[in-house]
């Protein structure tokens, strides 16, 4: 085991719980507080699989999944605005500051929006529910494509497939219709072409990066009647990223993800149902590795450097 991997169950931030803040929501993942004009929004080291949250968590996943998002907010700020203001703890208001010890390295100060009830969805590849929709029906939330597709394949074009939000399960695709009678036709326009233009930047950018990024989920909100990027972006959590070496079409690529987690929750007797069993050392290490490797592939920076 190296260096990097020596750790213990025990630094794994699994929740947070502070009194003298109040709690907007808590999410598989994240834990949200609000501060009045603002919110705090704190990623845990929690890991879902087949929608049921882990017992143990992954070390440093949390400040993996912020800094990635730190490092695409300013990839993509020219293309839009995002609700950013600081990660820095002095710069947070009292009482969050004096929880700083928890809130270094994973946390955001952020602006409170009025987030739009849908996720925008760009899909460049064919692959998860994409695939199984395409199987059935030829097509992808309600969007023909061509015959004889391969799975993992490059679609023509990149496609926006919206979906509503789930606090628990799965998000349920929707048609860009439903989008449209959701959101109204003039909002529902504009969230697609944004969600596209930042996907396919990111995409090129990954793709000389050795990743490829099949496809990934935005969140959008609304502050003095600007439509803003919020939430995180382009994390493997909320992305499907593959390596580009070894890539092929005809079966599911390995990912930049919770890959070992699902393989190994799938070989046992379990029902995928709560309560989860505990990970393993040797899963929770193999799932943290790639979580790392994404970050430096991406970044070209070791984390934490």
């Amino acid at each position: 085991m190296s260096e990097k991997t020596q750790f213990s169950r025990s630094e794994a931030v699994i929740g947070t719980d502070f009194p003298d803040l109040s709690l907007y929501r808590r999410g598989k993942v994240r834990d949200v507080y609000d501060l009045g004009d603002h919110l705090l929004i704190v990623a845990t080291d929690r890991i879902s699989a087949f929608d049921c949250v882990m017992p143990n968590g992954i070390p440093d996943k949390g400040k993996i999944l912020t800094a990635m998002s730190l490092f695409w907010f300013s990839f993509t700020e020219d293309l839009v605005e995002n609700h950013l203001i600081s990660t820095t703890v002095a710069d947070y208001p009292e009482p969050a500051a004096k929880y700083g010890e928890v809130l270094e390295g994973r946390s955001m100060l952020v602006r409170k929006t009025a987030p739009f009830p849908i996720e925008c969805v760009a899909r460049g590849y064919i692959a998860g529910s994409g695939w199984n929709d395409y199987l059935e029906t030829g097509r992808i939330c309600g969007i023909d494509l061509p015959e004889g597709l391969h799975q993992a394949e490059r679609l023509p074009e990149t496609i926006f497939t919206p979906a509503t939000k789930a606090e628990s399960g799965h998000d349920e695709n929707i048609t860009y219709q439903e989008a449209e009678r959701i959101v109204g036709k003039e909002t529902a326009a504009h969230l697609r072409d944004l969600t596209i233009l930042i996907y396919e930047k990111a995409r090129e950018y990954a793709a000389g990066r050795g990743i490829i990024i099949s496809d990934t989920k935005l969140e959008f909100g609304t502050t003095d009647g600007r439509i803003i990027l919020i939430d995180e972006i382009l994390t493997p959590d909320s992305s499907r990223f593959w390596p580009t070496e070894g890539y092929r079409t005809g079966s599911s690529p390995p990912n930049f993800d919770k890959q070992f987690v699902r393989d190994y929750l799938e070989n046992l007797d379990w029902d995928k149902t709560p309560p989860a069993p505990a990970l393993p050392d040797e899963i929770v290490i193999k799932t943290r590795e790639k979580y790392l490797e994404a970050y430096r592939l991406l970044t070209g920076r070791e984390f934490g450097g």
